[in-house]
């Protein structure tokens, strides 16, 4: 579990295939191999990898072809900076939202545009997983936390500090880029939720959930 809040920005030292289309990454940051221990689940622009072998500057991930198939690893490459974040810790603080790390697909930036100190990004997603935005709701993009300023079609709005586009990816990107998106654990919960009621007439409906409080 994740919280949404980069930790470092790593660099891709070394990218290869291991088996078909399976990949293995060696990526340098010194912050992550802290206390890292062989198994650790280590966030990579969002995605939920493990730490496979390490040493005191650097740690190596593998991913597999699923991955690389409904997430931007695909379009990394070496030399690249990545946004890493450790597990939670149980005695950490909670500074953004619960995020697994397991990326539900990838989102198209639009528009970029800066207003006063803030950073503005539309990013177009399939129009399938629009019930899932809510406007001032949790959103991970490329492994980070923030919160949606604006829902219109199939886009939705973030806005980003200095500090976040400094020390993110995020920072760096621009239109015609790809994001790994991760929609909020609740909303994907309810959305199931909704599912089931209506295949077993349950009574429960997104009226009544309304209704008290749920969404």
């Amino acid at each position: 579990m994740f919280t949404g809040i980069v930790e470092d920005l790593g660099t891709i030292k070394e990218m290869k295939q291991v088996s078909g289309q399976a990949v293995e990454m060696t990526i340098e940051s010194e912050k992550i191999v802290e206390d890292m221990q062989l198994g650790d689940s280590i966030s990579v622009n969002g995605i939920c990898l493990t730490a496979t072998e390490f040493d005191d500057k650097q740690f190596k991930v593998e991913a597999m072809p699923e991955t690389i198939k409904s997430t931007s690893l695909k379009l990394l490459d070496k030399g690249l900076k990545v946004n890493l974040e450790r597990a939670m810790a149980g005695a950490g603080r909670f500074g953004g939202h619960f995020v697994s790390g397991h990326v539900d697909g990838v989102g198209t930036i639009t528009r970029k545009q800066s207003v006063e100190n803030a950073i503005y990004y539309d990013i177009e997603i399939p129009e399938h997983f629009m019930d899932l935005i809510l406007h001032k709701g949790s959103i991970t993009v490329d492994g980070v936390s923030l919160t949606v300023f604006a829902v219109e079609g199939n886009r939705f709005t973030i806005s980003l500090i200095p500090h976040t586009a400094k020390e993110t990816v995020l920072g760096d990107k621009g239109v015609g880029d790809i994001v790994n998106i991760e929609y909020d654990m609740l909303a994907k919960y309810v959305k199931q939720l909704l599912h089931q009621s209506e295949e077993k007439n349950t009574g429960v409906t997104k009226e009544a959930l309304q209704e008290n409080g749920f969404i």
